[in-house]
């Protein structure tokens, strides 16, 4: 009896987590930069995703922004219309936060929590429309890559 109790303890864990469930941490180069790097941080759980983003660079030293917080869930009412609320902003990453979040809610169809502090000053021509655009493609992608690659192993 005490092997099935301990099955049944493992089935219940508390908000949908997995005994496999490890933070993703992995950076990757600013759009055009040799120095700065888009750090990030994914725990996927069953029924949430959590994603915090951040910049680094070798000569950085100073304290550093929060940045935004927002939350997004699906729209019951409109698939492709998110909800979304912001719960911490910092208006110079509160738009990047919450596109990003709307995006990944609509592609995974869960709840998705994203942190975001980074910066775009230190990319090649300064943080152009277009180097903060290919960001968000790189993140997106990056993103639904280790997603779909969660969803594929096996659990422990």
């Amino acid at each position: 009896m005490a092997s099935t109790e301990a099955g049944e303890i493992q089935q219940a864990l508390p908000n949908g987590l997995h005994t496999s469930t490890k933070p993703i941490q992995l950076s990757f180069p600013l759009p055009r930069s040799q120095s700065t790097r888009i750090c990030l941080h994914l725990t996927i759980r069953e029924k949430s995703i959590v994603l915090f983003l951040t910049t680094s660079s070798g000569e950085s030293s100073g304290a550093a922004s929060l940045g935004s917080l927002v939350y997004a869930l699906p729209n019951p009412n409109d698939t492709s219309h998110p909800l979304s609320t912001p719960l911490y902003t910092v208006s110079s990453t509160l738009d990047f936060t919450t596109r990003l979040a709307t995006v990944l809610t609509r592609r995974t169809n869960k709840p998705v929590y994203v942190g975001n502090s980074v910066s775009f000053a230190g990319a090649g021509l300064g943080g152009t429309v277009e180097e903060e655009m290919e960001g968000f493609r790189k993140v997106v992608n990056i993103v639904t890559y280790e997603l779909r690659s969660s969803a594929t192993e096996p659990e422990l």
